[in-house]
Parts: C-alpha cells; structure tokens; sequence
C-alpha cells in the first residue's frame, strides 16, 4: 500500500516574523520550529512536499540588486532570476534544518530543493492592472523616476508610508518537472519546490521560454502542483488556527469541516480578506475542483491533528 501524498504550503510565519529583520539566525530558528510539526505527518506515513513564501526576502534581494546597481554599477537582475535566488536560499534553509529535525528522531530521508520555474500566460489579464506590491517604499518623486527609467507600475501605499512597485500576479498554467517532482516525492524523498510560488516565465510562439517580471501566488502554485499530482492532501499553513468568518466582528465563528459550496459563498460574500485569507481559500478550492480529497488550513502546530484547522472537502 502507497503512501498518502501531501502537499504542505509554509506561510510566511514560518520564516519570518513581522517584528523580526531577517537575519539567518532567526529565519533559520522560525524554520526549524516550524518543521518539527512535519514530524507527525512523516510517522504517519505521508510523503510530503514543500512549498514555501518568499515576500520579504525577494523584497530584499530586489533592494540589494538596485543599491548594487547604483552604488557600484552591477547589473540589476529582472524579477524572475530574483525569485530563482530565493528559492535557492530558503530551498537551503528548509533542508538543513527539517535534516537537523529528523535527525532527532532518527527518520533518515533526502531532502531535495527544485528550483522550479512556473509557465504563465502572457495574455492572462493580470497584466492589465498589476496590483502585487514588491520591493521598498519610494518618494513619489523616486517612484516618477524609475517609472521613466524602467516602466515599472507603482502604487501608493494605503497606511501613506510611500508609493510601492506592483507587478502582475498572474494564475499558474504548468509547474515545470511536475512529473519528476512527483516521482521524487512518491519514493520517498521530501522535495521543496514552488518557491515563492515559482519563477515566472511564459512560452513564446516558438516555444522558447522566457521570464517575466510577475509574482506567482505561492498558495495557488502549490495547489496547483497538488491537483496536478493528484495528491491526498494540501495544507496551507498560516498564523491562526482556523478560517473564521465575521473575523474580530459580531458574530465570529470558525470554520471546522466545510464543503466546497458553503465556503465559496462566503467567500463571494466578502468574509475573507484579499491579501490575507481570500488567497488561501480560493488555493483550496482550486485542489478540491482538480480531484483533491481535502484541503488543511491551519497552524504548523496542528499538523497531524485531524481534528484541527479549517478542512475544506468536496463533502455535504
């Protein structure tokens, strides 16, 4: 008898807290926390595949590359070879530390980060009204002048800190290697892929493949990656335990076990906010609709609690 697959989405709490900086000592601390609750899915037999955020971290490697350019006349990288580096060193943080955590209790299993390129459509309507924001704060002046040097699309921040870069998100059409990272994982081996919810690219006329400046959703990639595997299970973790509607209003309630129908109306009844729960919603409906028997939405506390979080099914 095969494993169960699952597909486990890390939220941006298990790498970065808000009040935090950044520094490796505490993206590594908030990693390793967070894998010590892969544990109870790996003994109960599940094959397991990561996938990870990476905002603030590309945020910096888009400021390191500019304050390179400037101060030192380095080339600036495009957006999608910035998102290939993040991938690249959270693919390295999560493995060595989910190793030290199998180490302690004796499980031996090969990690294996893909850097992972997702196909886009370069017509998908995204890129008629970029809205995802990247990157530092800018003077309106700062942002007029790249908006002239670069083309680049900006936005004011609401909370008045500044105008921001936005890009296009656009829907995730193929993970790349899907077919490997499947196999990979079905022997046994705990892949992390879909980083930052992949590297952007799409497919010109002839076939050739080109990146492009966009953010993927990392949610909606790994649900994507997860019905085109046709695996069991897809978690998404995130800082509260459950999905709650009237969220800090009159009337809040969480969610337990929920059909696909009964959270798609909530949904379109405007009880999850963009930016925040909506994503990850509209990610486990995306699973259930290609095939998916549940989505988990939860704390990485809870992982292997069946009882615990937010399970959407396809079930009345």
């Amino acid at each position: 008898m095969k494993n169960k697959l699952a597909v486990v989405a890390f939220g941006g709490n298990a790498l970065l807290r808000g009040d935090q900086k950044g520094t490796i000592q505490e993206q590594e601390t908030n990693v390793h926390d967070t894998c010590t609750h892969l544990v109870d899915l790996i003994k109960q037999g599940y094959d397991l595949i990561i996938g990870h955020g990476n905002g603030p971290q590309v945020g910096n490697v888009l400021l390191q590359h500019e304050a390179g350019e400037r101060m030192y006349g380095i080339p600036r990288m495009p957006m999608d070879i910035c998102v290939a580096e993040t991938q690249g060193a959270i693919g390295l943080m999560i493995e060595q530390q989910l190793r030290n955590v199998l180490a302690k209790h004796n499980i031996k299993k090969d990690i294996i980060t893909v850097v992972t390129q997702v196909i886009v459509d370069k017509d998908d309507p995204a890129f008629d009204n970029p809205a995802k924001p990247v990157g530092p704060f800018y003077s309106q002046e700062e942002a007029r002048k790249l908006t002239d040097e670069n083309g680049w699309v900006f936005h004011e921040d609401p909370r008045s800190r500044g105008w921001r870069r936005v890009v296009a998100s656009p829907k995730p059409v193929r993970v790349n290697n899907r077919e490997t990272i499947e196999k990979l994982a079905r022997e046994g081996n705990i892949v992390v892929t879909v980083g930052g919810g992949g590297i952007p690219a799409y497919e010109k006329d002839n076939g050739d493949r080109v990146g492009i400046d966009a953010v993927i959703d990392k949610d909606l990639a790994s649900a994507h990656l997860a019905g085109n595997i046709k695996a069991d299970e897809f978690y998404i973790l995130t800082d509260v335990p459950q999905v709650f509607i009237n969220f800090n209003k009159p009337g809040e309630k969480a969610l337990a076990k929920v059909p696909t129908r009964e959270i798609r109306q909530y949904l379109d009844e405007g009880h999850f906010a963009e930016g925040s729960m909506a994503p990850k919603v509209r990610a486990g409906l995306h699973f259930i609709e290609k095939g998916g028997k549940a989505c988990v939405i939860t704390q990485a506390n809870q992982l292997g609690n069946e009882q615990a979080g937010t399970i959407i099914t396809d079930e009345d």
